[in-house]
């Protein structure tokens, strides 16, 4: 009989930890209590804590863009479920969350002014990132093996914007920020690269621990990357707010929580 895809290690990928060493419930154990639930369950509200507390200035105007960190929640939640389980479907709903995460960020911030020339309104650009979301989810199960690498490449994109907003940006906080983004990144893609390619070198010195390490150093990524885009949306949709990169509790403390603090307008006589 055919497996039900509910079916522990039902999935089409298995990463390099082995499964179910340490529990007879949780196939992958780092990957699922260690790493997934402080990766995105705890930085997540984290982040999003910052952008409600922290934030001052035009809170108002600017809640709209905190349901971009619901799907990041549910990715989490899901990547719980995923690596638990090894199912086919906690396979689908680990990556089909990542994939609407980006469809939420890129329909509220990817700036106007890259707009294909046919799109002349956000709800224009908000119904082509739906369509291509919905064209994206059902091709996703054609082979989903490959779902991880092509959201993996959507991060190129994600690299080229940044590049070229920093070209016109001077503020040294904000390139500071750029920095330590792209270094996180580049940490967490090497991690997953070499759990992937190169799990038998890994399995045979007993460390297959590095898609753990990947939850952690994309998660660390994320927490840079959200108050760059928000910062850059501002700039373009609302300049006169004049948007400060700043660091929860303190510039000097080792381990920070970066936000952005919105400065009023003011009234001109």
């Amino acid at each position: 009989t055919m497996p039900s895809i509910f079916s522990y290690e039902s999935a089409e990928v298995d990463w390099c930890e082995g499964n179910f060493e340490r529990s007879a419930v949780i196939a992958e154990y780092y990957n699922t209590d260690r790493t997934s639930l402080f990766s995105f369950l705890l930085l997540a509200p984290l982040n999003f804590w910052c952008w409600r507390v922290l934030v001052w200035g035009a809170f108002s105007e600017l809640q709209v863009n905190h349901g971009a960190f619901v799907p990041l929640l549910l990715a989490g939640i899901f990547s719980v479920y995923f690596h638990m389980t090894l199912s086919y479907v906690g396979q689908l709903l680990d990556e089909l969350s990542i994939l609407w995460s980006l469809a939420v960020a890129y329909s509220m911030w990817y700036p106007q002014a890259y707009f294909p020339k046919c799109i002349k309104t956000r709800r224009h650009f908000f119904w082509l990132t739906g369509t291509t979301t919905v064209v994206s989810t059902l091709m996703s199960f054609i082979k989903p093996t490959l779902n991880a690498y092509a959201l993996n490449c959507i991060a190129f994109h994600l690299l080229y914007m940044t590049w070229r907003e920093l070209k016109k940006c001077n503020d040294r906080r904000v390139h500071r920020m750029a920095a330590l983004m792209v270094m996180w990144w580049a940490l967490a893609i090497t991690s997953w690269i070499s759990d992937r390619w190169l799990c038998w070198f890994w399995q045979a010195i007993n460390f297959p621990y590095f898609h753990s390490f990947w939850h952690v150093l994309i998660a660390m990524s994320l927490l840079y990357c959200c108050p760059l885009v928000i910062y850059f949306d501002v700039i373009y949709e609302m300049p006169s707010l004049k948007p400060k990169l700043e660091y929860w509790p303190s510039d000097s403390w080792p381990v920070v929580v970066p936000y952005v603090t919105l400065e009023e307008p003011h009234k001109q006589c």
